[in-house]
């Protein structure tokens, strides 16, 4: 009996695990520092589990998203090169948060509609984790 328990209970942590890395490779993103002088940023890879956003916030060494400066749609799965236009001047040496925002909540499918700490179209979690990552413009 403790043998057929203790395997029920390794099966069902394994599955657990498994459900978390397959949360963890639905969604990721990346991107390098890179000249945002032409007035846009990139992100080389966003993987997503849903239709949504990439939002570009300033941030800083304390790492707190900021004020958003340029979004751009992408579609459920894998997106390359996704470029968002900024929306005002960010300057050489300044941070920024490339974040993957969902697109829920809002009025309008396809229109961007959050505003800092909105629920509209807000920023996906995965374990209660932002799925972002931070540059630096060059």
């Amino acid at each position: 009996m403790t043998f057929i328990r203790t395997s029920v209970l390794t099966a069902a942590a394994f599955a657990a695990s498994l459900g978390m890395a397959h949360a963890m490779d639905e969604y990721s993103i990346s991107g390098s520092d890179q000249d945002v002088s032409g007035g846009s940023v990139t992100a080389s890879s966003i993987m997503t589990a849903q239709d949504g956003w990439l939002v570009v916030h300033r941030t800083d060494a304390n790492m707190k998203p900021g004020p958003v400066v340029g979004h751009a749609w992408i579609k459920k799965g894998e997106n390359t090169d996704v470029a968002a236009e900024l929306d005002e001047d960010v300057a050489s040496g300044d941070m920024l948060m490339l974040m993957v925002h969902g697109e829920e909540g809002g009025m309008k499918e396809g229109e961007f509609e959050y505003t800092l700490g909105a629920k509209e179209d807000g920023p996906v979690k995965v374990d209660g984790k932002l799925v972002m990552t931070t540059i630096t413009a060059q």
